[in-house]
Order: C-alpha cells, then structure tokens, then sequence
C-alpha cells in the first residue's frame, strides 16, 4: 500500500504548480513510489530530517517542482550539488525528462539511496557518489541547483565553474552569487515563510 494516494499528493502539491498542463501523468505515481523508497529508507537511515510524509511531499517534492517550473527552457544539462536524498534534482528530472540530471552526492548511504530510486523509477539520471568537485574539469552544465546545503557561499563558489550558464538556489536567505553571475529577483517559495529562489545567469 502506498504511504500516500497519487491524488493525495497532487492535492499537496497544488501551491507549488504554475501550469498544470505542463504536468506529466507519470509524475505523480512516480513521486508516489519515491516517497515510498524515501519513507522506507529513513527509518533506518538517516536521509531527511522530515519524517511525515505529507511535510516531505510539501517541503521536499513541492519546493522542488516550483524550482524545475523556473529553469530555462533551453537547459539541457544539471547539476545536483550536494544531492542529500535528491532534491531538487530527482523531481526536476521527473517533470523535465528532457534534461540529462546528474545527482552529486558525497555521503555513501544517500548515494545508494539515489541509485536505488533511479533503478526503481527507470530514470536513466547519473549519480555521482563523490563531490562534486572531484569531477572531471570538462564536467560542466547548463544549470547547477543548490538546495540546503551547510556552507552556501563555500558551495557557490564549488558549484560556479560547473554551471556553464545558471545557478539556481533554494535557500532561506538571499545568498551573494559570484561576481560573473547576475542575479534575477528573487522569487518567494509558496507555503514557506523565508525561503527565496534565486536564479542567476552567467554573464
């Protein structure tokens, strides 16, 4: 049985979709299944703080579908940096299959925790089980997404080589991006009381 309903989770999900018809019919059984894995796997693992499944599919599917609904059309490429349990990158790839999404992840358990998701929803997204960093320099992307992670500005200046023309950021403050990039206004996270995205672009 599944930890929540597919209608469940697109009545959660609401807030965060800006045009519904851009919504794929595999999306929500799929984000049903990844829930599943996600619920499952952090009962004995520790891959999110969140523990309620309707708080990670607000929180950690929603906030990560309204970051994919802002990517440039033309992305082509992306950049997970610093994946965690794969937001926002397993969602973008969900919603965007058109886009080659690579998931970076240096933590061994979250690592073969996103292989694992990969496997069961057929995705063909790369998992780098390394940081980002060690990738080859000819390594680069279209988008790079940050989301959460413990040091922003030592990661932006990680993570600004790789994005050959946007980063994107989901963050609770407006975070400085590096002098080659320009930032566009930021944008309020629905449902959140501080979170911002923030695309910026490379000049």
């Amino acid at each position: 049985m599944a930890t929540l309903s597919d209608s469940a989770i697109a009545t959660l999900l609401q807030p965060y979709v800006i045009d519904k018809a851009a919504i794929p019919q595999t999306l929500y059984p799929q984000l049903s299944m990844y829930l599943d894995l996600l619920v499952k796997w952090n009962a004995r693992t520790n891959l999110t703080a969140i523990r309620d499944p309707e708080e990670i599919v607000r929180r950690h599917f929603g906030e990560s579908l309204f970051a994919a609904q802002y990517l440039d059309p033309a992305a082509a490429t992306l950049l997970d940096f610093g994946s965690g349990a794969g937001f926002p990158g397993l969602p973008i790839a969900l919603l965007r299959p058109g886009i080659k999404v690579t998931l970076a992840e240096s933590q061994n358990k979250k690592a073969t925790f996103l292989r694992e998701v990969v496997r069961s929803l057929k995705l063909t997204t790369e998992v780098w089980a390394a940081r980002a960093e060690t990738m080859p320099e000819c390594r680069v992307f279209h988008t790079v997404t940050l989301r959460a992670v413990d040091n922003m500005a030592a990661a932006l200046a990680a993570a600004a080589p790789r994005a050959s023309r946007d980063l994107l950021l989901l963050s609770n403050a407006e975070a400085g991006v590096p002098p080659e990039f320009s930032p566009h206004p930021p944008i309020s996270i629905p449902t959140t009381q501080n979170s911002v995205l923030l695309r910026a672009t490379r000049l």
